[in-house]
């Protein structure tokens, strides 16, 4: 039998965890789901915010004016472009037409939406070629279009049964905003009137929050004809669903812990009644209450302390995993946010399991050593 005046209260509460190692083994478990649960998972949940942000792109100063719930013709009329500059004042107004149209190469074909737009340098970056400003003649093609119909910069594809030369190659871009299209004609191209949007390109966020409230304001007079929004009101809903589901996850993973600590409970009431004799003759040479109560504790604390360190270990891999596959950079995991979802779930695992010990270190130390060792 160990000596508990010799022996340190850790090593003791370690060596007693290892009598019954199953038992031991799956309390951890539990501790360890409950980390999990807290950790990994709201680390995934940051990672995919961060990464559907990065897919707005750089177009936080840019408003997008459609047509309102009272524009009958779905269209947005020259005099409403007007009503716009003049809203706008010192911003770029840029009108566009689009439309599902097929597109095709000598040994290629896709049918894709196209876009129409005289201005498209105030909206496109070239990664080859020069965007002409403005724009009447050739096509502009994404980096993947042209990869899918095999063409080049400089040779020439078929937009609905008419010749084009492709005078840039855009770069890639986010997936929202003006950014994601993947064709790109003069506006005279889809020739038609009215535009199927207008996108404004302010000076900064700021001024495009501001333009969002100036321009209908301007442009609608009893009705509602036009509307607008900006990356920065898609941010605010996607900043709203995740703050949800974050603490969606905390609630989960909190219950996942409680759980766990339910489960030590029981495992260190179990090894209280298996170790009785021993309790008693811990007391019966003068061991005091308060070091039986120490050494139980001790015991369900270092549960939680070795469930929570390997939580925390399998969290950081799986959190490697994710962020180098939503954003390509693995050391992402130990962003301030990533390690609070570690310290948090490492935290409350060690809080859960030490006061899971207490009523049966309270249990054990108010034992009566003489009725022990007789019974």
């Amino acid at each position: 039998m160990i000596d508990p005046l010799d022996v340190p209260a850790l090593r003791m509460a370690w060596l007693n965890l290892w009598r019954n190692r199953l038992r031991t083994g799956l309390a951890t478990l539990g501790v360890v789901i409950g980390v999990v649960a807290i950790a990994a998972i709201g680390i995934t949940g940051t990672a995919i915010q961060t990464g559907a942000t990065q897919q707005l792109g750089d177009l936080s100063n840019t408003v997008t004016v459609f047509p309102g719930e009272d524009n009958a013709d779905g269209r947005i009329t020259d005099s409403q472009v007007n009503a716009i500059e003049r809203a706008a004042t010192g911003a770029t107004v840029v009108p566009q037409r689009s439309e599902a149209l097929t597109v095709s190469s000598r040994s290629e074909s896709r049918r894709v939406t196209v876009e129409a737009t005289a201005r498209p340098a105030a909206l496109y970056t070239a990664s080859e070629g020069t965007i002409p400003s403005p724009m009447r003649s050739g096509v502009l093609l994404s980096q993947e279009m042209a990869a899918e119909l095999g063409v080049e910069l400089g040779q020439t594809v078929s937009v609905d049964g008419r010749s084009y030369r492709v005078v840039a190659i855009l770069e890639p871009s986010g997936g929202f905003g003006p950014g994601g299209v993947s064709v790109v004609l003069p506006l005279d191209a889809l020739d038609r009137d009215g535009y199927d949007q207008v996108t404004v390109v302010a000076t900064d966020g700021e001024d495009a929050q501001r333009l969002s409230d100036v321009i209908p304001a301007e442009v609608n007079q009893r009705e509602e004809v036009v509307d607008t929004f900006t990356p920065a009101d898609i941010q605010q809903s996607i900043s709203g669903f995740f703050a949800t589901l974050n603490a969606a996850l905390l609630g989960v993973g909190s219950i996942s812990l409680v759980v766990a600590g339910v489960s030590i409970l029981n495992v260190m009431l179990m090894s209280v009644v298996e170790r009785r004799a021993e309790i008693g003759v811990f007391r019966a040479v003068g061991i005091r209450r308060r070091e039986v109560m120490r050494m139980i504790v001790a015991e369900a604390a270092l549960l939680g302390v070795v469930g929570g360190l390997v939580g925390v270990v399998l969290s950081i891999v799986i959190g490697f995993m994710v962020n180098a596959q939503l954003l390509g950079d693995p050391m992402l995991v130990f962003a301030s946010r990533n390690l609070q979802f570690l310290g948090l779930g490492f935290g409350f695992a060690v809080l859960a399991s030490t006061l899971s010990g207490i009523y049966p270190a309270w249990k054990a130390s108010t034992a009566n050593p003489v009725e022990v060792l007789r019974g």
